[in-house]
C-alpha cells in the first residue's frame, strides 16, 4: 500500500506518516518545507528501514506543481493507492472587517488548492482503475461558523462536498473509495496557540491521529474524530436551535 499525504511536514500530516509507516505502508510525502520533510523521511527510515519514503517540495497553491508532483510520485512509485488531502490553512477574520486578504488566502488554500489536489489524485486513480481518496475536513464544516472561523468552516464544508460528489459518481464502481474526516480539537501546529488547559476537548496529536488512521484504514465514508465527543456533538451542531448553537461555539 502506498499513501500520498500533502501537508506532511508537520502536525497531523507528519503524525499520519509515522502511524501509517508503522502499519507497513510506503509513503509519498509533500509539503512546502523541504528541510522538515527530509527530517521526517530520515526518522521514518530509521524506524522502518524496509519502507519506501519519497518526498517532494510542494506549495499546494501552485496548481501546476500539484499536478506535476502527483504525477511524478505515481511514475516513481508505480502506483498510488491512497491520497490524503491534508494541507490547509487556519487563518481568517470576521467578514467585512477589512481582512479580505486573510480570508482569501484561506479560501484559496483550503478549497481551490484542495480542488487541484483532488483533480490530480483522481487523474491518477482513473488512469490506474481505482484508489482511495481521503479528505481532511473539520468539525467546523457541520454548520456555519461565526467571526474568524466563517471562511475556514465554509472551505471545509466545500471540500467535504467535493468528496461526497465523487462518492455519488462512483457509487457501485469497484476499486474506488472515498473518506471524509471531520477532526475535532487535535493538537497540532495550526492550533498551537490554544493550550489544552484552555480547551478540555483538545486531545494529543498521537491520539487524535490514531482515530483518523483507524477511520482511513477501515475506509469509512465519513468519520468525526475522535468519535467521542465529536460524533454526538455533530448531531447537536447540525440541529440545535441557533441560540443554543451560538452559546456552544
Amino acid at each position: 500500500m502506498t499513501t500520498l499525504i500533502t501537508g506532511a511536514s508537520s502536525g497531523l500530516g507528519a503524525e499520519m506518516a509515522r502511524q501509517l509507516a508503522a502499519r507497513g505502508e510506503d509513503l509519498a510525502l509533500c509539503a512546502r518545507r523541504a528541510d522538515r520533510l527530509e527530517e521526517l523521511r530520515a526518522e521514518l527510515l530509521a524506524a522502518h528501514p524496509d519502507r519506501r519514503v519519497e518526498v517532494r517540495t510542494l506549495d499546494v497553491t501552485d496548481h501546476d506543481a500539484v499536478f506535476a508532483v502527483v504525477r511524478d510520485f505515481a511514475d516513481t512509485l508505480g502506483r498510488i493507492d491512497r491520497v490524503v488531502v491534508n494541507a490547509g490553512l487556519g487563518k481568517g477574520a470576521p467578514l467585512g472587517t477589512g481582512r479580505f486578504d486573510a480570508n482569501r488566502d484561506t479560501a484559496m488554500t483550503n478549497f481551490v488548492a484542495a480542488l487541484a489536489q483532488v483533480e490530480a489524485a483522481m487523474e491518477v486513480f482513473r488512469g490506474q482503475g481505482g484508489g482511495h481518496l481521503v479528505m481532511v475536513s473539520s468539525m467546523s464544516a457541520m454548520r456555519g461558523m461565526p467571526k474568524s472561523m466563517t471562511t475556514y468552516g465554509a472551505t471545509k464544508a466545500g471540500v467535504a462536498h467535493l468528496v461526497e460528489g465523487l462518492r455519488a459518481e462512483f457509487y457501485g464502481t469497484s476499486g474506488y473509495d472515498f473518506t471524509v474526516l471531520y477532526p475535532g480539537y487535535i493538537a497540532s501546529e495550526m492550533n498551537a496557540g490554544v493550550a489544552a488547559a484552555e480547551n478540555r476537548m483538545m486531545v494529543p496529536t498521537e491520539k487524535g491521529v490514531a482515530a483518523m488512521v483507524a477511520a482511513i484504514e477501515k475506509k469509512k465514508d465519513s468519520a468525526c474524530v475522535p468519535a467521542l465527543p465529536w460524533t454526538p456533538l455533530s448531531v447537536v451542531m447540525k440541529h440545535a436551535p441557533l441560540p443554543v448553537y451560538r452559546r456552544m461555539i
